[in-house]
């Protein structure tokens, strides 16, 4: 067989080619747009008549504005504000069109006379006059702006412009030093933006008297607070303050230390009310003192128990993975999750990539600060509060010093180094929540919300790599801008957990869960009928304490099969061919699984396949399908704030009648006016009807759909699965929900 080539067309037209149909650009004075900006925040580049892409079909919704450049965020701005947008929640800091340049990944620029495209790195130069810009983001986003009215000159100098600021080469020119030497330290030192009398009630652990509180809180009596690492003497990347065992000197302390990676000796992080106690312990480095290193520091630890228990100790290094291997993982995912070219995978290549991907198979492994972090979550209902819960991440991830400036890869250094471990860690917490919804008091609004959080370059929580770095920093910068201190020591960023920063007492309601259960009372419907369980803390303690120590069981579960299913075995249609007698821990697992779930108990997760799933609001958000009007979840959690909030006015009703104070809300929220404290969200004409919502969608709050730039996800599984399809793994089909 051979083949024919087909013969070159003879037919040449003379017609101009037809023009698809595009939205022409409003008759307005564009050039009077200006960016809102922050103090400290400058505008280094910008370029008029730029059209912002919206989808890829014809264009008739793109929108026509100005592209700004800061030295904080890619600011564009519009007097074309569609009508749903004034539904949407607010961020103080950002725009509805704003990416903070720490958010961006990659850039990519297009010629189209040409055909040339070009990565832009800092200091590169741009050959070509550019006729669209393509941002990649990091958190799933894509924005596509074209040039075609815009100066050349100009449309070059602000892509110039953004891959020059999104990475910069030293931490002080992150914009959070501009912005607290202006904020706090500048001529007037009020903060702007802010709530009047809002209160920051997280403890941020940079104070011996907040380690003092959380020692008496959990009842570690044999515990105490250490301050021998005062102005960082002894461990660069730990804090001046930290938990060690009463029996363990500051002599030993400074001995010990040099012997572990990093300086980072044991450090205490919490302990049950049977007096266990969980520990980070860093690697030994000098082999020849490892044995009597582990036997001195588990000496100290055992007596700290108040029954001498041996301890048990876990090597993570082995069993975890690299943070390479996390953020290859992450890469795959967002390869699936963004569609930026027309998809053409079958259904089982698409399951088959998100089963590769790796990244719903967290199992037991991951690194030390992520799994001490889900063992308190899972142990102590009071870090599935709001306030605990920020506590948690203040005292585990920034206190002890996780490395969020290389892992965020704030400064573009080096791609190693980076790796997506607090989404990880966000992710498992929000699978947590998938099959415990009642015994976390946030939603996953706000784990979304605080994971965008990371590529705003203002709040000290994702800035630096341990405090020390904080405090140096700080201090040679207000030295070169000669800002006057006072008394603090270093600059005043605003930590993340005060969110009057970033939204309104009304957009921060959002943040609490309507069902969730206090602890006042606890009820539960099992057979029919209702039934309170609360454990006392005898009761309770006992349970734990009478588990035998892994170490010493019989291995059945030092190591774990694929997908770690501890369940799987309790499965009845799954086939036992060597059938092992029944020890104690797994009949207290098989026992306590066949209760109903207890808010404020131990949570143990269900991990099979079919029980993990693909959290749909932070991945998928940005999708245009997910934008189903009156659709997806948010109509359930829409429909519990409003039931959430009817209980509560009946509740101060009734507390009215009898007499007694009618200050039933809970303390860790902020106190709201009756109208402010919904939870839904409505239009602000007073015409509006409460119980009709003018614009409600599966990714509520996240909708703006002017960040939408991707083609359609039509006839692609990814559609069928926004349809309301399940996903599953490994072999298991893709099937549809029933009802």
């Amino acid at each position: 067989m051979f083949s024919v080539k087909p013969p070159k067309p003879t037919f040449k037209s003379y017609l101009p080619p037809v023009q698809t149909e595009m939205k022409k650009m409003p008759q307005v004075n564009i050039k009077k747009l200006e960016a809102r900006l922050l103090p400290g925040e400058i505008v280094v580049s910008e370029v008029n008549f730029v059209r912002k892409c919206i989808g890829m079909g014809a264009g008739r919704d793109d929108l026509w504005g100005k592209l700004i450049c800061t030295n904080f965020k890619v600011s564009f701005v519009t007097h074309e504000l569609p009508g749903w947008q004034k539904l949407q929640y607010h961020n103080r800091l950002l725009g509805d069109h704003d990416v903070p340049l720490a958010c961006v990944e990659q850039l990519v620029t297009v010629n189209d006379a040409t055909g040339k495209q070009k990565v832009l790195l800092s200091n590169r130069k741009l050959k070509f006059s550019p006729t669209e810009l393509v941002i990649y983001c990091k958190d799933f986003r894509i924005h596509r702006f074209r040039f075609d009215e815009s100066g050349p000159e100009s449309a070059r100098k602000v892509c110039l412009a953004i891959a020059h600021y999104s990475q910069p080469a030293d931490p002080q020119l992150l914009f959070g030093f501009e912005y607290a030497g202006k904020q706090y330290h500048g001529p007037s030192d009020q903060m702007s933006g802010g709530d009047p009398g809002s209160q920051l009630q997280t403890p941020l652990f940079d104070c011996s008297s907040d380690w003092d509180r959380e020692i008496k809180r959990t009842g570690a009596s044999e515990w105490r607070v250490c301050s021998v690492n005062e102005a960082y003497t002894v461990s660069p990347s730990l804090p001046e303050y930290f938990v060690v065992p009463v029996s363990l000197a500051d002599q030993d302390i400074r001995q010990f230390s040099c012997s572990f990676a990093g300086q980072r000796i044991p450090l205490w992080c919490w302990n049950h009310p049977n007096g266990s106690a969980l520990v980070r312990m860093a690697s030994i480095r000098n082999v020849a003192h490892q044995w009597m290193l582990e036997q001195r520091v588990c000496s100290s630890v055992t007596r700290s128990h108040p029954k001498r228990s041996d301890v048990f100790q876990s090597n993570l290094d082995k069993s975890l993975p690299s943070i390479q291997d996390v953020q290859a993982s992450l890469i795959k995912l967002k390869q699936i999750c963004v569609i930026a070219e027309p998809y053409r995978e079958s259904e089982d290549k698409w399951l088959s990539s998100i089963e590769s991907s790796g990244w719903l198979e967290n199992e037991d492994r991951d690194l030390s600060c992520v799994v001490s972090s889900l063992v308190q979550l899972m142990l102590d209902p009071h870090f599935r509060t709001l306030v605990g819960f920020q506590s948690l991440v203040q005292k585990e991830w920034v206190m002890a010093g996780h490395r969020f400036l290389d892992r965020c890869n704030h400064l573009r250094k080096s791609s190693k180094e980076e790796s997506p471990l607090f989404l990880l860690f966000l992710d498992c917490v929000w699978q947590l929540m998938n099959q415990f919804p009642a015994a976390f008091e946030f939603t996953e609004i706000y784990l979304a919300v605080l994971c965008d959080s990371m590529w705003i370059p203002v709040f000290s929580t994702f800035l630096f790599n341990c405090p020390q770095q904080r405090a140096e920093h700080s201090q040679d910068f207000a030295r070169n801008r000669n800002l006057f201190m006072g008394e603090e020591k270093m600059l005043r960023f605003p930590p993340v957990w005060d969110w009057s920063q970033q939204f309104s007492l009304r957009d921060q309601a959002l943040f609490n869960n309507p069902i969730y259960v206090g602890k006042s009372a606890a009820p539960r419907v099992q057979n029919g009928a209702v039934k309170t369980f609360k454990r006392t803390k005898k009761s309770y303690s006992s349970t734990l304490r009478g588990m035998p120590s892994m170490q010493n069981s019989t291995g059945r579960y030092g190591s774990l099969p694929r997908h770690n299913s501890l369940v799987l075995r309790f499965r009845p249609e799954s086939p036992v061919q060597h059938k092992a007698p029944e020890n104690a821990l797994d009949h207290f697992i098989k026992d306590w699984l066949s209760r109903p779930a207890d808010p404020h108990g131990l949570l143990l997760p269900h991990l099979l396949p079919s029980h993990l799933q693909l959290w749909r609001l932070y991945f998928l958000r940005w999708v245009p399908e997910l934008q189903i009007p009156q659709g997806g979840p948010v109509t359930t959690f829409y429909k519990l704030s409003l039931l959430a909030d009817e209980i509560e006015e009946l509740q101060i009703k009734l507390r009215q009648y009898s007499g007694s104070p009618t200050s039933g809300h809970t303390p860790n929220r902020p106190t709201l006016s009756s109208q402010q404290q919904r939870m839904y969200f409505r239009a602000a004409r007073p015409s509006c009807n409460p119980q009709q919502p003018e614009y409600l969608s599966s990714a509520f709050p996240f909708s703006p759909v002017g960040n939408l730039s991707h083609p359609g996800a039509l006839g692609t599984p990814l559609r069928k699965f926004l349809s309301g399809a399940k996903l599953w793994l490994s072999s298991e089909p893709l099937v549809s929900q029933t009802p």
